[in-house]
């Protein structure tokens, strides 16, 4: 397996993921592995109760699509760290190589097609 083609790939998933997650959040000073939703800037809207609960509900929302960006992000970290570690293509349920239809669809994929909805 060349796994070049694939780490090209899991570069630039890993850039368009770290582009969106700077839309919704930023990374977290107290833990640089961690990524947290960015507040959103009450304003002068500070004083109306509707604005604030808008507010809130934007922080909320943030929240939910930066949860997923990162697991995502993580992935594709976790995929790259493989390559290095020449362990890149093992399914971590069997064992056994990943179908590279799988990697071609997901190259941050951990299992096999067997084991993908475990």
């Amino acid at each position: 397996m060349n796994t070049e083609i694939y780490k090209q790939k899991l570069l630039d998933e890993k850039a368009r993921l770290e582009s969106e997650l700077a839309t919704v959040g930023r990374i977290n000073p107290d833990n640089p592995g961690d990524w947290e939703a960015l507040p959103v800037d009450p304003g002068e809207r500070e004083a109306d109760p509707n604005d604030r609960a808008d507010g809130v509900e934007d922080y909320e929302t943030n929240s939910a699509i930066l949860k997923q960006l990162e697991i995502q992000h993580t992935d594709v970290i976790d995929a790259l760290a493989k390559i290095e570690a020449g362990t890149y293509g093992v399914c971590e349920k069997s064992g056994d190589t990943i179908e590279e239809g799988r990697l071609n669809a997901n190259p941050a994929a951990r299992t096999c097609m067997k084991h993908m909805n475990d």
